[in-house]
């Protein structure tokens, strides 16, 4: 038996429908039928048939509507994939144009009002639907959510960060007030005073007197010494554990270290506190000074330093250079932070104190740490000593 002409499973029939299945030429389709022809011949077939000749006097009749329907479906189609496949994200304009078209029904541009990619993408940064840019490796594109639901949730993240750092500058002045009173408490105190070591006799037993411990007025330390009695009267209860007997002959040992006090132990517990809370993976801050040490940017760029004008999704930023002012859009991998002169202003940019200003004191190079003074805010004079290169950086004043 013969194959049978024409059957559903003969090669070409198979063959045809594959051809079917995938994307064919666009000069070979019409948007007004939706029909996709596989040649040159079916489309010119296509053009003369009847149903074809009806379309185009619809389209006659009223084109500006076909066109901004198309264009609206067209506009939605785009905006839906970029917002769904890469969310917030910055991506090439023509890798989500690429996704899109890989839709087999999908509306074409050439149906729409925009003539070329560059055109639409710069019609969607100007009606704001998306923040777009243009680099050496073409326009790219970024989705604003404007959804009620994301601005909700944004906001009322705004407004927990807001209440920590009220809640921390009410820590702050709690415990400088904290400070005050201990320093105020410290002056009003009488001062001890010593005497000179005394001994009556030397075969006389060591002897202890604390006389008036309960009111905390006076003190008594004695020595021990293979025989004798020494006596020092002292005017506080609190130089008994700290003062230490000068020897007139045979000396004496070393007075032991101070005690770490209650505001001391707060003090570093709120700093641990605000360490865990402020430590994060991102460190770029507007107006800053930052080097770039990606070599790939080429010789023009590297070891350069810039200033960054703007922050974008954390972990970007826009630098402008100082030496030729282009602007670059930089990731944080790339830069690392500058350290000035002693005695210029810089921002803490990670850690503890995030975000504030401070003066270069002194520049430890062999741990590779700096000692800085905070100079504003509440905590304006505290002096913070061993703070890591890459924690703060050179503020660009003008």
């Amino acid at each position: 038996m013969g194959k049978e002409k024409g059957g559903f499973l003969t090669p070409k029939a198979i063959a045809n429908r594959i051809k079917a299945k995938g994307l064919q030429k666009l000069r070979w389709y019409c948007q007004m039928c939706q029909k996709q022809c596989r040649d040159e011949n079916g489309f010119k077939c296509h053009l003369m048939s009847e149903s074809h000749q009806r379309q185009l006097l619809l389209f006659a009749e009223n084109p500006h509507t076909y066109i901004d329907s198309f264009s609206k479906e067209f506009l939605d189609g785009y905006i839906e994939l970029l917002k769904r496949r890469f969310g917030t994200k910055r991506v090439n304009a023509n890798q989500v144009y690429q996704e899109y078209i890989s839709y087999r029904e999908h509306v074409h541009m050439n149906a729409t009002k925009w003539l070329t990619l560059t055109e639409f993408v710069q019609w969607l940064g100007k009606e704001g639907h998306c923040t777009v840019d243009e680099t050496e490796k073409g326009w790219f594109v970024q989705y604003i959510d404007r959804d009620p639901e994301t601005i909700k949730r944004q906001e009322a993240l705004k407004n927990k960060e807001k209440m920590e750092l009220d809640d921390e500058e009410r820590n702050q002045k709690f415990v400088e007030e904290q400070m005050k009173r201990a320093a105020a408490t410290e002056k009003s105190k009488p001062q001890a005073e010593f005497t000179e070591l005394k001994r009556d006799n030397e075969e006389e037993k060591v002897a202890f007197s604390f006389g008036g411990l309960t009111k905390q007025t006076t003190a008594v330390a004695v020595a021990a010494e293979s025989a004798g009695k020494i006596i020092v009267k002292t005017n506080a209860l609190e130089t008994l554990k700290s003062a230490v007997s000068e020897p007139s002959a045979s000396g004496s040992k070393p007075t032991a270290e101070k005690r770490k006090s209650a505001l001391d132990d707060i003090i570093t517990d709120e700093e641990n506190m605000k360490e865990k809370r402020n430590r994060k993976d991102f460190w770029l801050h507007e107006g800053i000074v930052v080097k770039i040490v990606a070599k790939k940017l080429g010789e023009k760029f590297y070891k350069r330093k810039g200033v960054i004008q703007k922050v974008e999704d954390q972990f970007t930023g826009v630098v402008k250079m100082n030496d030729s002012g282009d602007k670059l859009r930089i990731d944080q991998t790339h830069l690392e932070t500058v350290i000035p002169a002693i005695g210029k202003t810089v921002l803490i940019v990670n850690g503890a104190y995030r975000n504030t200003q401070a003066k270069l004191v002194d520049i430890n190079e062999k741990k590779f740490c700096s000692t800085l003074k905070i100079s504003q805010g509440p905590l304006k004079g505290r002096v913070l000593v061993g703070i890591p290169y890459e924690d703060f950086s050179k503020l660009d004043v003008k």
